[in-house]
């Protein structure tokens, strides 16, 4: 069993809470687009937010991963984006886990805002189809690892 730990430090455990989630089987790319959306926000605005975007109300820029991603007339600023539900919804499952540890530890849920919201790439599950003639293609399922700070500003 590996030992996750999470890649900020120095935060303050009295006004800080922490939640994470490994190996989701959603794309690395959409969830670093979805957080980098919400980092910086209020929980409660961040929250809104997901829940319209699972909705498809609610559009996700696209910043880096655009090249194959057409514009959208929803699309105000950038000319990419998207409605990442399935990224979407693990992440605000995550949050809500944030939400609840603060809640637990005593914080005020009015006051907290998303200071760290990351993604790095999980293990691939390896899968092969079988092709004809002996042969075989390999499909590699990707996963992520997403992990978010929220801390109670004053």
């Amino acid at each position: 069993m590996p030992s996750y730990g999470y890649s900020i430090i120095g935060v303050d455990p009295d006004r800080t809470s922490l939640a994470s989630g490994r190996n989701m089987r959603v794309s690395p790319k959409q969830c670093r687009e979805v957080c980098n959306q919400i980092q910086g926000m209020m929980l409660d605005k961040a929250i809104d937010l997901l829940e319209l975007v699972i909705d498809e109300k609610a559009w996700i820029p696209y910043r880096r991963h655009r090249k194959t991603r057409g514009h959208h007339s929803g699309m105000k600023k950038w000319p990419a984006g998207g409605h990442p539900v399935k990224a979407s919804k693990q992440i605000l499952k995550i949050l809500k886990n944030a939400e609840a540890n603060a809640d637990s530890k005593g914080l005020d849920i009015d006051r907290l805002r998303v200071v760290h919201a990351a993604t790095q790439r999980g293990r691939s599950y390896k899968k092969y189809i079988e092709r004809a003639f002996g042969k075989s293609t390999p499909y590699f399922e990707v996963t992520s690892h997403v992990e978010i700070v929220l801390e109670e500003v004053s």
